[in-house]
C-alpha cells in the first residue's frame, strides 16, 4: 500500500486522485494539504503544509506555484518523494527543483498522460526522419478558458522533446502576426487555443511536400491525468533522490 499526501487536495485534479485512490488497493491518501477545507474529505487536511506530521511514502502535487517553496522544504526535510504536476513554475522556481532532486527523489512532468508521455517517444522518432527530409514542425495545443498559461506545459515539452533530437537548433515561435516573410527553416511554431471546457487537446503536425503526418492526443477528462500521477507515485515510492520523469515510470512498464 503507498501511503500518499495529496497536495492541493480540493482542488480539480485533487478531487480527481482522491475519487481514483479510493478505488485503488495499491494506494490511500493519508493526508491532504489546502488553503481551503470544509471537511468532506476522508482524511485529515491541513492549510499548513509544515503543520502536516503524518507519515507517507509518496506527496503528489496538483497545486499553483506560489506553494511550491514550502512544498521542497517541507518533502526534502520529511525525505519524502514528490510527484510535481504543478506547471508555470519560473526559472528560480525550476532551479529550487533541481537543487531539492538532491536531497530527496522528484518527478516533474509537463503531462501526467501515460499517452503524452509515449508521444514524446514517438515524436522524437518522427522528426529524425522527417525533419532533414525537409519537413515543418508546428503544435497546436487546445485548452479550456479557465487555463492560465500559454502555450501550454506539455506543448512546450512535446517540443522539447523534438528539439532535443537536434541538440537546440530549433528556435521557437508563439506569434507571427508581427513578422512578414517566408518561414525559417529551423523554428517550430506553437499555437494555443483557449475556450469551453476542452480538457486537453494537442497536435504536432509534420508538413512536408505534399503530405502532412499528424500526432494527436486528446484527454477526455482530467482523469487520465491522476491515473499517471497514481502510477507515478507507485513508481517513486521508495526512491533514490534524483529528478526523474514520466519516461522512467513507461521504461518500467515497457
Amino acid at each position: 500500500m503507498i501511503r500518499i499526501v495529496m497536495h492541493g487536495c480540493n482542488g480539480k485534479m485533487g478531487q480527481v486522485i482522491s475519487a481514483l485512490t479510493a478505488a485503488d488497493p495499491e494506494t490511500e491518501i493519508v493526508a491532504g494539504i489546502d488553503a481551503f477545507d470544509d471537511g468532506h474529505n476522508p482524511y485529515p487536511v491541513f492549510r499548513d503544509i509544515r503543520k502536516c506530521g503524518v507519515e507517507a511514502d509518496c506527496l503528489i502535487d496538483f497545486s499553483v506555484a506560489s506553494a511550491m517553496d514550502n512544498l521542497l522544504e517541507y518533502c526534502v526535510e520529511k525525505g519524502l518523494p514528490c510527484v510535481l504536476c504543478t506547471t508555470g513554475l519560473s526559472r528560480e522556481q525550476l532551479k529550487k527543483v533541481g537543487e531539492a532532486s538532491g536531497k530527496v527523489a522528484i518527478l516533474k512532468s509537463a503531462n501526467m498522460s501515460l499517452g503524452i508521455n509515449l508521444l514524446f517517444r514517438l515524436l522524437k522518432e518522427a522528426a529524425e526522419v522527417l525533419a532533414p527530409a525537409g519537413f515543418d514542425m508546428e503544435i497546436v495545443e487546445k485548452h479550456h478558458n479557465l487555463k492560465v498559461d500559454a502555450p501550454s506545459g506539455t506543448a512546450l515539452a512535446l517540443a522539447d522533446s523534438i528539439n532535443e533530437v537536434f541538440d537546440g537548433g530549433y528556435t521557437y515561435v508563439y506569434d507571427r502576426s508581427s513578422r512578414r516573410g517566408q518561414r525559417p527553416e529551423k523554428e517550430i511554431g506553437i499555437s494555443a487555443v483557449r475556450g469551453g471546457t476542452i480538457v486537453g487537446e494537442h497536435d504536432v503536425l509534420f508538413a512536408g511536400t505534399d503530405e502532412v503526418v499528424t500526432f494527436s492526443h486528446t484527454a477526455y477528462s482530467k482523469a487520465v491525468f491522476g491515473r499517471g500521477a497514481l502510477q507515478a507515485a507507485k513508481f517513486l515510492a521508495g526512491k533514490t533522490p534524483g529528478m526523474y520523469d514520466m519516461s522512467h515510470v513507461i521504461e518500467e512498464i515497457l
